[in-house]
């Protein structure tokens, strides 16, 4: 280390050394200049009145002061450590719920006698139950969107809406109750649930998992067309937050088709009447994408008769039809994956009264 007459920069290269050198303390190179804390006034600056000969130069900082190196080295750590956490712990949302398969029931309802009919399909409607019911989508009401503890108004609409395109689509469109494409439903559901949904498709059954109508109303088109194409519908809809990534909505509504037989130049029509109850869930990426989780689908339907099987199409009892003696088709204890048959009576009540 040089001593106090040193300059900064060490000794210049080819200036005199040695400690006895008595000019050795006056040699000036550019480091030396550089650093001086003192620098004299130019003769100009120094004309001026009272003028000081030298001015204070600002030292010079050769470097990261310490507080800045170690604010670096914080900064850097807290980096580090961030990378390490998220590669040994990757974020996952704890209360996040696979989708389930959809849990299914379709009911039929066998009428009491001669199912009724009349040539007129407003005069049905009108000595019926549905008389009050209104036409089509505007029967799915939406209740007053509340915000909750998790979810803010506008997901709690968009979960009510999604509940009531998939009840449109797969209850109320003509394409879809004439056996036609399910695209428009297929569209609505839960990606995990795609599998089971074309596995109905595909190879129905009425094993309570793979049934075609717990997840759309159908009805065959070779023995059944509609007589009016404005369903009349009416029922509830009802949203809850299970937890705070969950929203659930559960709706229950009846609907009353017009119907007519296929082909046959039939001038009467008759009411058939189907009641669906559907329980969705929605998480936040459900929300977000306009689809659903549908969990379970109760269905009952009528006037059928119990014999006929209800999991591929519905097969209606149309004006002046009554069901076959008997009741719903026979179940094997012993057999394991089916569900077991169940039948109703359909009300004589729940008929139109002509």
């Amino acid at each position: 280390m040089g001593g106090p007459g040193d300059p900064p920069a060490g000794t210049p290269e080819g200036a005199p050394s040695g400690g006895d050198d008595e000019y050795r303390s006056v040699v000036f190179d550019e480091s030396f200049v550089r650093a001086a804390r003192l620098q004299e006034f130019s003769a100009q600056e120094r004309m001026g009145d009272h003028a000081r000969a030298v001015r204070r130069r600002p030292a010079l900082h050769r470097g990261l002061s310490r507080q800045a190196l170690l604010l670096v080295v914080l900064i850097a750590l807290a980096f580090g450590t961030a990378i390490y956490m998220g590669i040994r712990h990757p974020y996952q949302n704890p209360s996040a719920k696979r989708p389930e398969p959809l849990r299914m029931t379709v009911i039929p309802l066998a009428p009491q006698g001669r199912v009724p009919g009349a040539a007129r399909v407003a005069d049905l409607y009108a000595h019926s139950p549905a008389a009050q019911f209104r036409v089509g989508a505007a029967g799915i009401n939406l209740p007053a969107a509340r915000r909750t503890r998790h979810f803010s108004d506008s997901q709690v609409t968009s979960a009510l809406t999604t509940a009531k395109d998939y009840l449109v689509e797969s209850s109320l469109d003509p394409d879809t109750l004439t056996g036609g494409s399910t695209r428009s439903v297929r569209l609505l559901l839960d990606p995990e649930q795609l599998a089971q949904f074309d596995r109905s498709f595909a190879r129905p059954a009425a094993d309570g998992w793979h049934a075609p109508t717990g997840w759309l109303v159908r009805f065959d088109p070779t023995t059944t067309t509609l007589a009016d194409r404005r369903v009349r519908v009416e029922g509830t809809l009802r949203v809850v937050e299970v937890d705070k990534n969950t929203l659930e909505v559960t709706s229950d509504h009846t609907f009353a088709y017009a119907l007519r037989r296929a082909g046959k130049g039939e001038a009467r029509a008759s009411l058939f009447t189907v009641r669906r109850e559907l329980h969705f869930r929605f998480d936040r990426d459900d929300l977000r994408m306009h689809r659903a989780e549908l969990l379970a689908s109760g269905t009952r339907a009528g006037p059928l008769t119990c014999a006929a099987d209800s999991a591929n199409h519905l097969r209606p009892l149309l004006a002046g039809q009554r069901a076959k003696a008997g009741g719903p088709p026979g179940t094997d204890p012993y057999a394991t994956g089916g569900a077991t048959a169940l039948c109703g009576s359909l009300a004589a009540a729940a008929q139109p009264s002509l």
